[in-house]
């Protein structure tokens, strides 16, 4: 099994590019997904917090009138620290809960699976996979009860390690995507009737699509150095995939979700847009260690490697150094994982541990291309959805 079925941590957009006004909805999103998790399935369940998570919490709001969007105020949290906030609620914030949930279960079971790390020991082993039975089971009440089926997740994850045993060199990649395509395109389409809008189904289903295409293009493309160490099975390995044509098919993958995007019936699209449009494209550039247009340098800044891999400064294909053992267990780090996420230190901070490595890090801040806001005043991107403004051709490549 190749571990490859995922939608965690695609979407990591720095505070500073998104503005104080998308930030702060930003941080809504975050901390709405993690007391849901809370408050239907648990305070552990709060581990499944996950970045792409928000983006189905956030495509509900957007296809919602402001006078209808929920917010409430929390109290304080130490992971906020110990700062009241106003967090989003009701049932995108449920929704995204039970699908993060529902994929945190997914995830769990394929180390299991896998045998990785402290999981490769029996009893460890079989307490983890009781606990991702049970998250899979409460995902799939709570999804029940706003009329989506976890069932659809669950079974395209069924399917991935049976076309992972099939493929081979000259296997479309495309094949192998497929059920993380299924997958997302259902949670993305729910949106749409959850907000009453069901005319927005079949575009948000094909933004969906393109999006879990992207999450499992560019998970293969950051893992593959480390695949190959540990042996492990990997899409692009497997199937004797190019990265230039990885490349090519995740931004076919951009193209598509912007265009699905503009098709979408949206009254309130600026932190959507932002996300799907503007941020999507960066994290395509870190996978692949790269440059481009969506990424706003000043002449003569050195382009660097992925900021969340530490991968090398000028291409994909650059050789990763030798990984140290991993310096925490895995729920360990789960629990570090979230204490980082939710307090914004993996964004803005100037250095940080990996959570289960130990490692220093630094925050994606840190490169001077995350934080080099584009400046044209054609649109405003720090509020509109740029539709219809005539931004194809400026800076912030709207």
């Amino acid at each position: 099994m190749g571990g490859h079925f995922t939608m965690f941590g695609m979407v990591r957009p720095c505070a500073h590019s998104l503005g104080d006004t998308l930030k702060n909805r930003w941080m809504s999103h975050m901390c709405g997904l993690c007391l849901a998790l809370r408050g239907d399935h648990g305070q552990f369940a709060r581990v499944a917090t996950n970045y792409d998570g928000i983006v189905i919490s956030v495509l509900t709001e957007a296809q919602t009138p402001r006078e209808r969007q929920g917010r409430r105020l929390a109290g304080p949290c130490a992971l906020r620290g110990m700062r009241t906030a106003r967090v989003s609620r009701g049932e995108g914030a449920r929704l995204a809960a039970a699908v993060s949930l529902a994929l945190a279960a997914v995830k769990v079971r394929d180390h299991v699976a896998d045998g990785d790390g402290v999981l490769a020991r029996r009893p460890v082993a079989a307490a983890a996979g009781r606990v991702a039975s049970g998250w899979a089971e409460a995902a799939h009440r709570s999804a029940a009860g706003l009329g989506f089926d976890t069932g659809v997740l669950l079974a395209a994850a069924e399917r991935q390690p049976g076309i992972e045993a099939l493929a081979g060199a000259g296997t479309s990649l495309l094949t192998v995507t497929e059920p993380t395509e299924t997958a997302t395109a259902a949670a993305f389409a729910h949106t749409a009737l959850l907000a009453g809008r069901p005319h927005n189904v079949a575009p948000l289903a094909e933004a969906g699509r393109l999006f879990g295409r992207l999450a499992h293009l560019l998970d293969a493309v950051e893992d593959q150095a480390d695949d190959a160490a540990r042996g492990a099975w990997n899409p692009l390995t497997a199937t004797a995939t190019p990265r230039v044509e990885a490349r090519r098919l995740a931004d076919d993958a951009l193209r598509g979700i912007r265009l699905a995007l503009a098709d979408t019936d949206l009254t309130d699209p600026a932190l959507a847009h932002r996300l799907l449009v503007h941020e999507l494209p960066r994290a395509v550039d870190r996978a692949f260690g790269t440059s481009s247009a969506h990424t706003h340098q000043h002449p003569g800044t050195p382009v660097p490697g992925n900021p969340y891999t530490q991968d090398p400064p000028g291409g994909g294909d650059a050789p990763e150094p030798p990984r140290t053992p991993s310096g925490r267990g895995f729920w360990a780090g789960c629990g570090v994982f979230l204490a980082l996420a939710c307090t914004c230190r993996m964004c803005c901070a100037e250095e940080y541990e990996g959570p289960w490595s130990g490692k220093t890090r630094h925050g994606c801040c840190h490169y001077a291309d995350c934080c080099d806001v584009c400046d044209c005043d054609c649109c405003g991107c720090d509020g509109c959805g740029c539709d219809g403004c005539g931004c194809d051709g400026c800076c912030c490549d709207c």
